[in-house]
């Protein structure tokens, strides 16, 4: 009898562990007065994040923001809003809920480190439309004796904290609800490369990395584990390239950009045809060997012209590796440098400035210097860029381009977008100091 006692014991213990779970692996929340949805948490407008909570409103402080929380069950702002759940390191589908009752609405969202996700969702009065999107959250931790190692100023980045941050703009941005799941089946793109490539964390910098997740199916996630100032010798000693292998499957991706700051380390058997090649091949073999597909791309082009508005090769032959590399090795190959070459000499020297981070003093708030970057890239940049590594996808056939949201979509860095007809709202977190590389 005490056996068969402590056996029942034992299966409602497991039974109650695995309830509490499975009810930890789904979020759910619903906002506004009076919209209380079965099994969703209620949400108001003065719920603030905390970690207690693991739930609220973020940043709440950040131009005096003010949420507004509708009788008829959603919740508004005048100006970019966000909202945080604390979950575990994974990839997760949020289904978003937008719409109010009595008033249109068009929010664009971005998750994280301002990865922009959906643009511009429109609904008519007393519309409702849900949306899902992929997001990759993520920890430092590789193993129980080893982490990523972090450079002081990515502390306080949404890439690496313990929560999901969604931020919502537009011309009214209508929220009824979210949910959170954990994804059950996807491939991951993995990214490394540097400030370029990597999720810049405050306005108004931006790359590529964080403009691709708007054009991608949900099929597909995006893991960005690039780094301002990273080098291939860097990206593998901070321990990024270990976490990247450790999590990737077979069939996964791995796209690697390079270039800007490895041509500046010296000293013996460091160079674009000896240390830069054999940490290629590393990176490629390593990812092979789980089953990775592994492709170059070719580093974007400095903004540097010459007296004839030609693109000056600042990055020597750095490029020619790389291309030599994929050649030797029959890896794909994206050449951003000649396709950013292209793009750049298009512009012009004057025209090519509303691509990168070129403002006056003051554009921004504690900004009392002019911003004059020809390296790195504002949201229209670097959705220039993210245009030109989709078309690398599509040219080259890979096998994730079925994951493109537009597969057959037409671009050439011999037409770009106009400046002019870039809209989207900038986040409101800025951060002003120049990302490392250059």
């Amino acid at each position: 009898m005490k056996n068969k006692f402590l056996l029942s014991m034992g299966l409602i213990i497991l039974l109650v562990m695995s309830i509490t779970l499975n009810a930890q692996e789904t979020w759910k929340f619903s906002f506004g007065v009076k919209n209380n949805i079965p099994s969703f948490t209620s949400i108001d407008s003065n719920e603030p994040y905390t970690g207690e909570n693991g739930f609220g409103f973020d940043f709440v402080n950040i131009d005096k923001v003010k949420i507004h929380s509708n009788k008829n069950g959603y919740c508004s702002a005048d100006v970019p809003f966000y909202f945080s759940a604390k979950v575990p390191e994974g990839t997760y589908e949020v289904l978003i809920t937008f719409g109010a009752k009595k008033h249109a609405s068009e929010t664009t969202v971005k998750a994280e480190s301002k990865r922009i996700m959906l643009t511009k969702i429109k609904t008519a009065e007393g519309q409702e439309i849900t949306k899902s999107i992929t997001v990759n959250v993520r920890s430092t931790k590789i193993d129980a004796s080893k982490s990523i190692r972090l450079k002081q100023r990515s502390l306080g980045y949404l890439n690496w904290d313990d929560k999901l941050t969604l931020e919502f703009s537009g011309n009214y941005p209508a929220i009824k609800s979210i949910e959170i799941r954990p994804k059950k089946k996807y491939t991951t793109l993995f990214l490394a490369g540097d400030s370029t490539v990597t999720d810049q964390d405050g306005s108004p910098y931006a790359s590529w990395g964080q403009l691709i997740t708007n054009y991608v199916s949900n099929d597909l996630s995006v893991a960005n584990y690039a780094e301002s100032g990273a080098s291939l010798v860097s990206f593998k000693s901070t321990k990024r390239l270990d976490k990247v292998i450790g999590l990737m499957k077979k069939g996964d991706y791995l796209f690697i950009e390079f270039g800007h700051n490895d041509q500046k380390r010296k000293g013996d058997g460091i160079g674009p045809w000896t240390s830069f090649t054999d940490l290629l091949t590393e990176f490629i073999t390593k990812a092979r060997e789980k089953g990775g597909i592994p492709v170059l791309l070719t580093p974007t082009q400095r903004r540097s012209f010459d007296k004839n508005r030609k693109i000056k090769d600042t990055h020597k032959e750095y490029p020619a590796a790389m291309r030599k590399v994929a050649k030797d090795l029959a890896v794909p190959l994206i050449d951003l440098h000649a396709m950013t070459r292209t793009l750049y000499e298009i512009w012009g020297p004057k025209l090519s400035k509303k691509a990168f981070v070129q403002y006056p003093a003051n554009t921004f708030p504690g900004q009392d210097k002019r911003l004059k970057d020809n390296s790195h890239f504002n949201e229209f940049g670097a959705n220039e860029i993210a245009l030109c590594v989709l078309k690398g996808i599509i040219d080259k056939d890979l096998s994730i381009k079925p994951f493109l949201l537009d597969a057959e979509f037409m671009y050439s860095p011999a037409a770009p977008n106009n400046f002019k007809d870039w809209d989207l709202m900038m986040s409101p977190r800025y951060r002003i100091t120049k990302p490392k590389g250059n």
